[in-house]
């Protein structure tokens, strides 16, 4: 035989031996185990993640000469005609090539037929979604009584072009994207079994490429076996993918909330003289706002759930120089920029100008800090309220209050004496005023402790 692929050499072949769908095996094991088999099956989810191959698995089972077993010997003529995709019982159909009522129509005649070998006849649609409308309306019936020897398996990537009356007639398994940690575990041992010595941050990089799909990081791990033979560096990955180290990027992203535009521009500029993919940089850069995100919302790194411990602990160091609020800004304005990056003539401009934005985002002062900071010219206790105004003035803090990042929240121009008097009561009314002598205060009107402050410029 020829030399063949990693992603067909390394295809599993028994429910063990697929990655990241436990939920899936799981439950077509049970259903074997207790004779609970349903007549239509529909395997959903993104590339690359094994629909086909749990299809095939599932086939091998039923059609086993001992079964229908949950573990198929693999050597019987049965699973070995399956194995090489020969099998006179077990029917591959490509959807996007055989769309059409004739071709339904063929199908619906054959079904009547007896196995040759096997137990059962399976038909595996491959891509169903691309069948028409009027090919979905001629398979119904077919598919709801179908003969007792008949089992149907669909596998389709987008399951929202499949009709109604086509779901509610299979059992619908959604499979999921593979997480990082188990891509690279597999990556491993492919790896080792082929004898390729390989860094581990080269793994690392190759699952964030693959993006969840195993196939993809078999076939990127097999690329590059042919390029650099049997010493392969996390060099070697990103320059043949364009992709962008993890350090590189945690030091980007501490540039940005740290406010430093300078090496900002200066990183920017070397990545973009490699060669990098600049479109790629802004989507694995929303995405570690989004993991800074749920580190500060959940208060642990490891919440995040798809990255290696050290990822996770870099996380909780980078997630104490910045807060939630400053970092959904970032995210507004760099999905921004991943809308108009497939427009722009210069990549880098829009990059650069959009990841400046998001250093002076990262610096601005958020309302609830500037609250705060009229909570402290007003000694920090509650606002007053309208049967209570305060008898004496308050004392304003001696320097500018900061937020935990260490930047100045608001600066004031000179010390006062008496920042804050209230204005004299005419009456009962639902707010207190104040009026602030305060240069640095422009007109700021918000609700502090369920009131409305109204405070304004002395000079008007």
């Amino acid at each position: 035989m020829g030399y063949e692929v990693l992603a067909r050499k390394w295809r599993p072949q028994l429910f063990d031996e697929v990655v990241g769908q436990n939920h899936v095996t799981d439950t077509l094991a049970n259903a074997i185990k207790t004779g609970r088999l349903a007549h239509a099956y529909l395997f959903t989810g993104p590339r690359g993640i094994g629909k086909t191959s749990l299809a095939r698995i599932f086939s091998k089972a039923l059609n086993c000469k001992n079964g229908p077993t949950i573990t198929p010997c693999g050597k019987c003529p049965s699973c070995v005609d399956i194995t090489a995709g020969r099998s006179l019982d077990v029917i591959e159909i490509d959807g996007a090539s055989n769309n059409g009522v004739d071709q339904v129509r063929d199908l619906r005649d054959n079904v009547r037929y007896a196995p040759t070998q096997g137990k059962f006849k399976i038909y595996i649609i491959d891509e169903v979604h691309m069948l028409s409308t009027p090919a979905f309306n001629a398979l119904l019936k077919t598919l709801e009584e179908p003969p007792p020897h008949v089992k149907f398996i669909f596998a389709t990537t987008e399951v929202q072009k499949i009709l109604p009356t086509i779901l509610s007639r299979c059992q619908r398994f959604d499979l999921r994207r593979i997480t990082t940690p188990l891509i690279v575990e597999r990556l491993a041992l492919i790896a080792k079994t082929e004898k390729v010595k390989i860094e581990p941050d080269a793994l690392l990089a190759i699952a964030r490429g693959a993006e969840g799909g195993l196939r993809d990081a078999e076939s990127a791990l097999d690329q590059l076996i042919a390029f650099r033979g049997d010493t392969i560096t996390e060099a070697d990955v990103l320059s043949v993918f364009g992709l962008v180290s993890r350090k590189v990027l945690d030091q980007l992203m501490e540039a940005v909330l740290k406010g430093e535009i300078p090496i900002l521009i200066s990183t920017l500029g070397h990545l973009d003289e490699a060669g990098k993919d600049m479109a790629r940089l802004v989507v694995e850069f929303l995405e570690q706002i989004r993991n800074l995100l749920v580190t500060i919302c959940a208060g642990d790194g490891n919440a995040v759930g798809d990255l290696l411990p050290e990822q996770a602990e870099r996380l909780r160091e980078l997630a104490k120089l910045t807060d939630a609020e400053r970092l959904l800004r970032m995210a507004e304005i760099l999905m921004q920029a991943e809308d108009r990056i497939r427009f722009a003539l210069s990549r880098r401009i829009l990059v650069e100008t959009a990841l400046i934005r998001c250093a002076r985002a990262s610096g601005v002062v958020s309302i609830d800090e500037l609250i705060a900071r009229l909570g402290g010219l007003m000694g920090g206790g509650p606002a007053a309220g309208p049967s209570d105004p305060p008898d004496a003035p308050v004392q304003a803090p001696a320097g500018p209050a900061r937020s935990e990042t260490g930047a100045p929240r608001m600066e004031a121009t000179k010390p006062l004496q008496s920042p804050v008097v209230p204005r004299p009561s005419t009456g009962p009314r639902r707010s207190q005023e104040y009026w602030v002598e305060d240069p640095g205060v422009k007109a700021v009107l918000e609700t502090f402790n369920g009131r409305i402050v109204s405070i304004r410029d002395t000079d008007k």
